[in-house]
C-alpha cells in the first residue's frame, strides 16, 4: 500500500488482551501504526511503550484521549468502564474500535451510538467473530443457499479456569459473570445468523455475588428457527457451533468465534472440510483491517459490524439478564 500513510491507532487499558492486539498491530505495518498507550497508571503505560516500542505513554485518559496524533483508539478496559473510555474518546473526536461488549446495557451503548453519529465519528465494537474469515465464507455458503433455510443455530462458549474469588469475572461491580464476557459471543452469532429475536428465555446459575456462572439461553422466533445457547464459568469445553438448515448443516467444532474452518454437511454427499489460510497472529488483525478500510471509505461505521445490530444483540443480553435476575451496581 506504498503512498498510503498507516492508520495511527492509540490502546486504552494495559491488561492482557492490549498486549495481544499490540502484538497483531505489527504483522500489518502498512496499514497499521501504534503511537500511543494511555493507562489511568503512568507507570502502567509507561512499562507497555516500552516493551511494544510505543513513543508516547499517556498516565491519565483525557491526556490520552487529546492525542493529536492518534487516528483510532482500541479501547482494551473491562466491559465496566468502556461506555466512560469510549464516550471520552468519542467525544474528543477520536474513532473508537471498543472491546465487546460494548457496554454494560443498552442504555450505555445507546448512548455511545447517540455521540458517534451526533458527532460523526467512527464508532465500532471489536466482535471479531463477525469479520473472520472462516465466518464470512459461512455467510456466503448460507446465502448461496448451501444448507437451505437455517432453522436452529446451537452455540456454547465456556471456560473452566482458576480465577480467585476477587477476580473480575466474579464481581457485579466489574459487570462480572459468564454472560457478558462469554455469551455475548453465541448471542452475537445467533443474531447473525437469525437477526433479532421475538422471544428470548434464560436460566442461570448466580455466584454468592449475584452475577451467572452457568448460563442457558433459549432464542425463539415467530417464523420458527431457535438458538439454543450457552456459557460457563466453570467448564472447559470445545466452544462448538453448529448451524442447521433445512438442506444441511455446518459444525464449528472448536472456537467457533475466532475459527479457522468448518464442517459441511449435505444429505447424500461427503463432509466438506472448509479451511481458511492461518490467521496472522492472534486473529485481531481482521478487525483492525477492516477498521482502517472504514476510516480510508470515510465510514462511520463497519457493514460487518453495524451499530444497530450491536445495539440489537445489548438488547437481547438486557432481556437474559432480566430473565436470570442479575442487575449491575447503578442499573
Amino acid at each position: 500500500m506504498t503512498g498510503i500513510r498507516p492508520v495511527r491507532w492509540g490502546v486504552l487499558a494495559t491488561g492482557s488482551i492490549a498486549h495481544t492486539f499490540a502484538e497483531d498491530l505489527r504483522l500489518i505495518p502498512d496499514d497499521a501504526e501504534l503511537v500511543a498507550v494511555g493507562s489511568r497508571s503512568t507507570d502502567a503505560a509507561r512499562r507497555f511503550a516500552d516493551r511494544h516500542g510505543i513513543s508516547r505513554a499517556h498516565g491519565s485518559w483525557q491526556d490520552f484521549a487529546n492525542d493529536p496524533d492518534v487516528d483510532v483508539v482500541y479501547i482494551a478496559a473491562p466491559h465496566s468502564a468502556h461506555h466512560a473510555a469510549a464516550a471520552l474518546c468519542l467525544n474528543a473526536g477520536k474513532a473508537v474500535l471498543c472491546e465487546k461488549p460494548l457496554t454494560l446495557n443498552l442504555a450505555q451503548a445507546q448512548d455511545l451510538v447517540d455521540i458517534a453519529r451526533k458527532r460523526n465519528v467512527f464508532l465500532m465494537e471489536a466482535m471479531w467473530t463477525y469479520v473472520n474469515p472462516a465466518v464470512l465464507r459461512m455467510r456466503e455458503l448460507i446465502a448461496d443457499g448451501a444448507i437451505g433455510e437455517v432453522r436452529s443455530v446451537h452455540a456454547d462458549f465456556s471456560i473452566s479456569l482458576p480465577f480467585a474469588a476477587g477476580h473480575r469475572l466474579h464481581d457485579p461491580l466489574q459487570g462480572g459473570g459468564a454472560l457478558l464476557d462469554l455469551g455475548v459471543y453465541p448471542v452475537s452469532f445467533a443474531h447473525l445468523l437469525l437477526g433479532v429475536p421475538d422471544a428470548v428465555s434464560a436460566w442461570a446459575h448466580l455466584n454468592p455475588r449475584g452475577v451467572d456462572d452457568n448460563t442457558g439461553i433459549l432464542l425463539g422466533y415467530d417464523s420458527g428457527p431457535v438458538a439454543v445457547l450457552s456459557c460457563s464459568l466453570g467448564t472447559q469445553t470445545a466452544q462448538r457451533a453448529s448451524v442447521n438448515g433445512t438442506g444441511g448443516r455446518i459444525e464449528f467444532a472448536r472456537d467457533f468465534f475466532h475459527a479457522d474452518g468448518f464442517v459441511l454437511h449435505r444429505p447424500g454427499r461427503e463432509p466438506e472440510e472448509v479451511r481458511l489460510p492461518d490467521s496472522p497472529g492472534y486473529g485481531y488483525t481482521h478487525e483492525a483491517l477492516e477498521v482502517a478500510r472504514c476510516l480510508r471509505a470515510g465510514a462511520t461505521e463497519s457493514p460487518f459490524v453495524p451499530l444497530d445490530g450491536t445495539l440489537a444483540v445489548m438488547a437481547t443480553l438486557d432481556a437474559v439478564r432480566e430473565s436470570i435476575g442479575v442487575r449491575y451496581p447503578g442499573e
